[in-house]
């Protein structure tokens, strides 16, 4: 165990056992951990409470991991929020010498930190990302709320790796009117795929 990690502390908005509904890993159950602070400020979020790093409790990374080594799954989920704000090495670490598997899900606007086994990349026009970012995602995962995004996420495609998984999925609420025009995008370009919330589709917590 690394003895730096006992003065670490992270604000946790909420940490949950549920089911991952969306992108590459939909429909795995895994181990949520929503750290609290982000400066993108996306108009449309759905966890604004999540951006004030001070509204929440702080943890000491042991009890983050020993939170997290309850739950069978050995997927851990870590999101924000946005994570990169902090400084994420130990938390990764200990939680990889527990045996689990790592995925982040980021805007990429502060710098990698960590050690990952999976990282979604979710760009927003609020604030640009580091290019550091592009090459390292495995998954690119646009949240479509108008037309222009179409073209932000083709921009985008173009940067990440030829590797990399591309997702569109639809702001929702705006869902209704964004996911035909979302499967029309599809299908004129079959290299990109839908992510679609299904936790919310089916009232997962």
């Amino acid at each position: 165990m690394n003895s730096n990690s006992i003065s670490i502390l992270l604000p946790v908005m909420e940490q949950f056992y549920s089911i991952q509904g969306e992108g590459f890993f939909q429909g795995h159950a895994a181990v949520f951990i929503r750290l609290g602070g982000c400066d993108v400020g996306c108009v449309w979020c759905d966890v604004k409470d999540s951006w004030d790093a001070d509204a929440h409790k702080k943890y000491s990374i042991e009890e983050i991991v020993a939170a997290t080594i309850q739950f069978p799954s050995d997927l851990v989920v870590i999101t924000g929020g946005e994570p990169l704000m902090h400084n994420l090495e130990s938390l990764t670490s200990q939680l990889h010498s527990s045996g689990k598997k790592l995925n982040l899900e980021t805007s990429g606007t502060h710098p990698l930190t960590g050690e990952w086994d999976w990282i979604c990349f979710s760009p927003k026009k609020f604030k640009e990302p580091l290019t550091e970012i592009y090459n390292v995602a495995n998954e690119l995962k646009v949240i479509v709320f108008n037309q222009s995004d179409f073209e932000f996420a083709e921009k985008y495609a173009r940067l990440v790796s030829t590797n990399c998984k591309l997702y569109l999925q639809p702001e929702w609420s705006n869902a209704d009117k964004m996911t035909p025009l979302i499967i029309d995008f599809v299908k004129r370009n079959p290299q990109w795929e839908i992510s679609l919330q299904i936790h919310k589709y089916m009232n997962i917590d």
